[in-house]
């Protein structure tokens, strides 16, 4: 097993297959990964290109380092099955919180800072077009958030014509303490699921859903704890969701080998999901420190799963 590790930034040089020129065509080295960036596009962005962070073609995985808005408005259009986006919350406001039972500060950082509510808005409006922009006509979208910001993700996707499927309200077992004692305790986030738009026909694993519900139909309140020990041994992100909920996520709307995109990705907790389960990922985010988390885990899941396969085919040959 070889994974390859980009050690110098590159610019992203990806063609079309097949792109027309008055001078020449052409084509794309093959590449399991239909999600690419035209040249075209690039000549602009001189001052910031962003780069390919982890190629690992023989795993269908790919992480780029950049603004997942300008990244996503030069991708190939209509070439991802599935979305699941974590954005800022934007909750950094100097506050305080509860974590492993000490007083922390709420502050996440730059990319946490509320913008005002028109501007996180707008915000929101901007990155959920982009990625309606990629989905597949059929194609779905998550998204995560608490109360802080969900309700703009719902309104925006309205505006943009998605049709909204469901939500989900994710039930955290082990939620913090309320430090302030004004407030009840925050133990819930909300998860929406959406499809590209009206004429979309989605894919539901329904009968899969019902067999991990014990035979009966799997309801929208999911009891799911946050992330474990395990998960966070290479380090962690503040916002990090545990690999059961992705997991749940990606097995209930995507199929195997179905491309799945994370434009918010953090520590790849969606990519570590995907991995496991048979599926492509393309994960995008500014900030080195997570990507540098990414990479870790990402080749910690590979080599799983590919312990599993020996271990399966051990046991097939006796």
């Amino acid at each position: 097993m070889k994974t390859i590790l980009q050690k110098t930034k590159k610019e992203v040089r990806l063609q079309p297959k097949k792109v027309r020129s008055k001078r020449r065509t052409y084509a794309l080295p093959e590449n399991p990964i239909e999600f690419y960036i035209s040249e075209e596009t690039l000549k602009y962005r001189n001052n910031k290109p962003f780069t390919i962070y982890y190629d690992n073609q023989e795993h269908a995985i790919r992480l780029l380092k950049g603004d997942c808005i300008e990244v996503l408005n030069q991708a190939r259009e209509n070439s991802v099955d599935m979305i699941f986006a974590d954005p800022p919350y934007f909750l950094s406001n100097g506050g305080i919180t509860c974590h492993a039972g000490k007083m922390v500060s709420v502050n996440k950082g730059k990319w946490d800072k509320s913008m005002g509510v028109q501007g996180n808005h707008e915000f929101n409006l901007k990155w959920l077009r982009a990625c309606q922009r990629v989905l597949k006509p059929n194609g779905t979208i998550w998204v995560s958030g608490t109360t802080h910001i969900i309700y703009s993700v719902g309104f925006a996707m309205q505006e943009l014509g998605y049709k909204i499927l469901n939500d989900i309200v994710w039930y955290k077992r082990n939620a913090p303490p309320n430090l302030s004692c004004r407030y009840f305790t925050h133990s819930t986030e909300i998860v929406l699921w959406a499809a590209k738009n009206e004429k979309s026909r989605h894919h539901f694993n329904y009968q899969l859903m019902k067999e991990i519900n014990q035979g009966k139909q799997m309801r929208n309140v999911w009891e799911i704890s946050a992330p474990q020990t395990a998960e966070k041994k290479y380090g962690k992100h503040p916002t990090q969701k545990p690999v059961e909920l992705l997991t749940r996520l990606i097995l209930a709307s995507s199929k195997e080998n179905d491309l799945i995109l994370d434009p918010f990705c953090g520590s790849s907790t969606t990519g570590v999901a995907a991995v496991l389960n048979n599926r492509k990922y393309v994960g995008i985010d500014l900030e080195e420190e997570y990507l540098q988390l990414s990479v870790k885990r990402l080749e910690e899941a590979i080599g799983k799963k590919e312990s599993d396969l020996f271990q399966e085919s051990k046991v097939s040959n006796l």
